[in-house]
């Protein structure tokens, strides 16, 4: 029994790091770089794409909801 959870929790820890994003700019230094827009408010969510982006949602300060995708390596914003 011991060995089938080891190799189960193996296995979830293998999808994981396959599921990470690539090394390039930190988050923090993309999230510094989103809080330093004139009208930024707050930050709402932050989630990453398979498709190899982050996918950040943040609010300004007129209430206006900002929906932009990231790219790891680059830390520009992806069309």
């Amino acid at each position: 029994m011991r060995v089938f959870a080891s190799a189960a929790l193996l296995g979830l820890f293998t999808l994981s790091v396959q599921a990470a994003p690539p090394e390039g700019v930190k988050l923090s230094q993309i999230i510094a770089q989103i809080e330093q827009t004139a009208d930024f408010h707050y930050l709402d969510e932050i989630e990453w794409k398979d498709r190899g982006y982050y996918e950040i949602e943040y609010y300004t300060r007129n209430g206006a909801k900002v929906e932009i995708r990231i790219d790891p390596a680059s830390g520009e914003p992806v069309r």
